[in-house]
């Protein structure tokens, strides 16, 4: 995941407190059930000793909020009687997480992004698109690109004014599609989408695909369900985003683990694993991802800024910090890569970490021979 909009974070001083809890709202006693989390949620916090501002400031939010459609989770982090970050995930978090801590823990949202990432849906025909910014937080943004279509709905002829008639319309499309390609190059570029889904009329998604940039090629997949036109089958449309989804999630985990693999296997110094080598790495700003499986409640020293970080105290003193504290490293090394501008993915069991951490790294460690 992209952290950026995490960011805010490090710059917020703690103590935090962070809940992530199960916000569905698909049953008619949905209100109720959300009532009874809320005080689970407020007891468990006063029994960790959490200041009751910041506790108030998140039962308010989560109260004044519209509710979910269907399954949902959400994610609130607040600090000092403000909520500093508040996410709506695509999907409940497997258990309630429910913290009072000096740094925050935020990887519920990381596991969960993968649930609803930024994507495009493109409704294209010869005339244009309706084009749909999906957005992270489940908001979604409907963008037109209108053509033209004075030729391209002309009735038919015969003979030589037939055939002008067709190449001017076949001009026409072509520059109607050109200008979708462009806004979708650009609208990819601005959102940083990782997905785009082609739907509409057959002919003019494999033109429009071809017109595409390779990088956004890359990211983009068709589908035959749903279209542009009135009628169009939209709950057919939707399960199979949600398959491109999953499916291109569980690639991007596959590609990175096996990218890690290779690195640490011909040691080019691109990775490292383990507590030690990854604190090391996050320590001098060399994190490009940062990849977490299950660290458990390890530990680790953390100095008062956030890339101080390491597991002995001659390394904290090394940095700068001779008095260090104790964090939970699930706290405080993704803490730190939001901080030196990494990427952050949750792995599943696909591939085992050395004490639930490892990074590809920005340069390689490795001297040259």
């Amino acid at each position: 995941m992209d952290t950026t909009g995490l960011r805010p974070l490090t710059t917020t001083t703690g103590p935090f407190v962070s809940v992530h809890f199960d916000e569905s709202h698909d049953t008619a006693d949905a209100a109720k059930l959300l009532r009874l989390r809320l005080r689970e949620i407020e007891a468990a916090l006063t029994e960790q000793g959490a200041d009751a501002p910041s506790v108030a400031a998140i039962l308010r939010t989560v109260e004044a909020g519209t509710p979910p459609v269907g399954r949902a989770g959400r994610s609130v982090i607040a600090a000092h009687g403000e909520v500093v970050a508040d996410h709506r995930l695509a999907a409940p978090p497997a258990t309630q997480e429910v913290r009072y801590s000096d740094l925050p823990y935020f990887l519920p949202v990381i596991t969960h992004s993968a649930d609803a990432p930024e994507y495009l849906v493109v409704l294209v025909d010869r005339v244009g698109a309706n084009v749909e910014v999906h957005h992270t937080d489940g908001t979604t943004r409907e963008e037109t690109v209108q053509g033209r279509d004075d030729e391209v709905h002309k009735a038919r002829t015969g003979g030589v004014d037939h055939r002008d008639l067709q190449h001017r319309i076949e001009e026409t499309v072509r520059h109607n599609l050109e200008d979708v390609a462009a806004h979708v190059t650009k609208t990819v570029e601005r959102t940083g989408a990782r997905l785009v889904v082609l739907a509409g009329e057959v002919q003019s998604r494999a033109e429009l695909q071809d017109l595409l940039p390779a990088a956004v090629r890359e990211i983009t997949a068709e589908t035959d369900a749903g279209g542009r036109a009135p009628g169009a089958n939209r709950a057919e449309l939707d399960e199979r985003i949600h398959e491109l989804i999953g499916t291109r999630h569980l690639a991007e985990l596959d590609d990175l683990a096996e990218r890690v693999r290779a690195e640490l296997g011909r040691r080019s110094g691109r990775a490292v694993c383990g507590l030690e080598g990854v604190t090391g790495a996050l320590a001098e700003a060399n994190v490009a991802t940062l990849l977490v499986g299950a660290p458990g409640d390890l530990e680790v020293l953390t100095g008062p800024e956030p890339a101080q970080l390491g597991v002995t105290e001659s390394r904290l003193a090394a940095l700068g910090a001779p008095a260090p504290t104790r964090h939970r490293a699930d706290e405080a090394l993704p803490f730190a890569a939001v901080a030196v501008g990494a990427d952050v993915v949750v792995m599943d069991e696909r591939i085992d970490l050395p004490d639930g951490f490892a990074a590809l790294l920005r340069h390689s460690t490795r001297s040259p021979e």
